[in-house]
């Protein structure tokens, strides 16, 4: 009786454990999402009359999903220590929906990278279209593209060069670099949701052997 006791302590220190852990890794997806959507590179696309939202599609569902873990991860930690079987079986069903969510985010930051890319890229056209049009109506825009990419025009960049950073050196297709950059973050995000997935599956098979335990603990009794 004193091992099997001792066996369901472990257990549960294991769970309070990956509970810590996926607190801090939902501080950690929150921040990384907010970070994409309001800073680095897309940054100034957020003040924009058409921003690019197919692309943050996938940020946004790991926001919630990091949002969620932080409580899923205080809501665990509650059961671990008061040996409940239904708070586990319910933070067990939450971990399901993240993983849900995580894999989601994956799945779609790889497979529709191409979308995101192509969506972004038809914006750039229209703004240099524009331009060419009204060059004092659409500059703006033509500048935030060019500041928040690095890059100047498509072939060539002698007709909007007004809109061009000035310390950019030599010229940069801006197509070119909008599918690299798109491409490179599509793939971080989705690294980061499989991996958050990955996570949750230990977080499933710890509550769950936890809570088997528990209920044979009582059958003992």
């Amino acid at each position: 009786m004193g091992r099997f006791r001792g066996g369901l302590r472990c257990i549960k220190y294991l769970l309070l454990g990956f509970n810590l852990l996926f607190w801090l890794a939902g501080s950690a997806v929150i921040a990384f999402g907010l970070w994409f959507r309001f800073g680095g590179t897309m940054k100034d696309f957020s003040s924009e009359d058409k921003p690019p939202e197919y692309f943050y599609v996938g940020l946004y569902v790991l926001v919630g999903a990091g949002a969620l873990m932080m409580a899923v991860g205080f809501f665990g930690c509650c059961g671990a220590m008061r040996e409940s079987q239904c708070v586990l079986g319910s933070f067990f069903t939450c971990l399901l929906v993240i993983f849900a969510a995580e894999v989601t985010t994956g799945v779609f930051a790889f497979i529709g990278k191409g979308v995101a890319i192509r969506h972004v890229q038809t914006m750039y056209e229209e703004a240099y279209i524009d331009y060419l049009k009204d060059r004092e109506k659409g500059n703006g825009t033509l500048i935030t593209f060019h500041s928040t990419f690095q890059c100047c025009g498509k072939e060539s960049s002698e007709q909007v060069q007004p809109t061009c950073p000035k310390e950019l050196l030599g010229p940069k297709n801006c197509i070119d670099e909008i599918e690299t950059i798109i491409s490179v973050k599509l793939q971080l995000i989705g690294i980061v949701g499989i991996g958050i997935a990955g996570l949750t599956i230990f977080g499933m098979i710890f509550s769950m052997v936890l809570c088997c335990a528990i209920r044979n603990s009582r059958d003992v009794i």
